[in-house]
């Protein structure tokens, strides 16, 4: 009896920017190739989304910034997505597409603001996924803090929200989801705010919580 061994699901990684880019990007392509359990296509050519999708178990933007995607580009992914591929946003990915109003659905929420870079307290409040489960109540991080210009709580399912009373600058208030996730179409989205330096790539738990995001959207 010949044996065959399944495929290993594939993710369409994109880092292209046309505003802000990050340094941390090498960093999150990397730990996304260590996380396990996929095939990384990692790309800045808005054509490989031109190409047919369907290959791919999900697709992450990985700290985007401006508009990434051509016309036909755009068509795709919505097609994508709504047929039932998984999407992932990772940090800068709020900051993308902003010509683009099927881009702020689907992922959820527009990046706003952001005070400085610091130490603040990230407030777990679904442990019932695998983004979050593996974390304590109250976990301690260092980023950015995105502010969003609305909040998405009622269209998503809040996994992560800030206390800005743990660092200084913040400026939603109670109400600071900070990671998320919801269906669009028959897809499923995942977005985390948190990943700003190159060194929460390196963190266990940080890893963590992509892997299960990423997890969750690319199942079927």
């Amino acid at each position: 009896m010949v044996s065959r061994m399944a495929a290993v699901p594939a993710l369409l990684v994109h880092t292209r920017t046309t505003d802000y880019r990050h340094d941390s990007i090498p960093a999150g392509i990397a730990a996304l190739r260590a996380l396990g359990g996929f095939d990384v296509v990692a790309t800045e050519d808005p054509a490989a989304f031109e190409e047919r999708l369907d290959r791919y178990a999900a697709v992450v933007f990985l700290s985007t910034s401006g508009e990434v995607l051509t016309p036909a580009g755009r068509d795709r992914l919505a097609a994508y997505v709504e047929a039932g591929g998984g999407f992932a946003g990772v940090h800068a990915a709020a900051c993308t597409e902003y010509d683009w109003p099927y881009y702020g659905d689907l992922l959820g929420a527009r990046f706003d603001r952001h005070p400085a870079l610091q130490p603040g307290r990230a407030v777990v409040e679904d442990h019932d996924h695998p983004a979050t489960r593996h974390l304590p109540p109250v976990w301690h991080f260092t980023d950015e803090w995105y502010d969003f210009r609305t909040s998405p709580r009622g269209r998503v399912r809040v996994l992560l929200s800030a206390d800005e009373s743990s660092y200084d600058g913040g400026g939603m208030g109670d109400d600071h989801p900070l990671a998320w996730c919801h269906e669009q179409g028959q897809g499923r989205v995942f977005y985390t705010a948190l990943g700003h330096t190159a060194g929460a790539y390196d963190d266990p738990d940080f890893r963590a919580h992509l892997h299960g995001g990423i997890t969750w959207a690319a199942a079927r």
